[in-house]
């Protein structure tokens, strides 16, 4: 796969400044969803950035710092499990990705991202699987997956009877089972884990 036939032809259309865009945390039933947006140099390609779920944990922990040193600029954003609950994963995901476009110097001339469509306010190309096709998305995917994780890993510190450091909040045997036998914690996502429950 060329990971960079997508920024040549932003190249071909006289865009220089291309972000990519990519979200960690839709599906999980608690904490955040985290969205990652970087524009990175193109002319000092990083080896190994792919798709972030084609990557080891230690692979994304060292492509995330070279990304942060070489990226023109980067930024990422999050909107808690509350949010989430109120205004639904899809609003929550595009207002994240809207805040940390708006966080990014320079402004990028256009942007690619992961899918979503949304009024960015640049011009911008929603690539089905981007993470996986580009390189500018592939590694805003490691910036918000890292961060995501991390944070995961600091609320199994707080509520340790969940393994909330295993399977990062997603719903995993283990995950269910914990959240059966103790209920949910306060970074469960109500509207995710009421509709789990109303199906068993």
């Amino acid at each position: 796969m060329d990971l960079l036939a997508y920024e040549r032809e932003c190249l071909c259309s006289d865009y220089t400044l291309i972000a990519g865009m990519d979200e960690a945390g839709r599906g999980p039933l608690a904490g955040p969803v985290m969205v990652g947006c970087c524009i990175m140099d193109l002319d000092d390609i990083i080896p190994g950035v792919n798709d972030s779920k084609q990557l080891t944990e230690k692979e994304r922990e060292n492509l995330y710092e070279r990304i942060k040193d070489k990226a023109v600029c980067y930024a990422t954003a999050k909107i808690e499990h509350d949010e989430i609950d109120k205004i639904n994963i899809l609003n929550a995901t595009k207002k994240a990705m809207i805040t940390a476009l708006n966080s990014l110097f320079p402004i990028p001339e256009m942007l690619l991202v992961d899918a979503v469509k949304c009024d960015f306010g640049i011009p911008y190309k929603a690539i089905i699987h981007g993470d996986a096709q580009s390189y500018s998305i592939a590694a805003a995917s490691i910036l918000a997956k890292v961060e995501r994780d991390r944070l995961m890993t600091k609320f199994a510190e707080m509520y340790p009877e969940y393994g909330f450091e295993k399977h990062k909040g997603y719903a995993t045997k283990l995950h269910i089972e914990m959240l059966k036998k103790y209920g949910p914690c306060p970074i469960h996502r109500k509207t995710f884990i009421k509709n789990f429950f109303e199906q068993t």
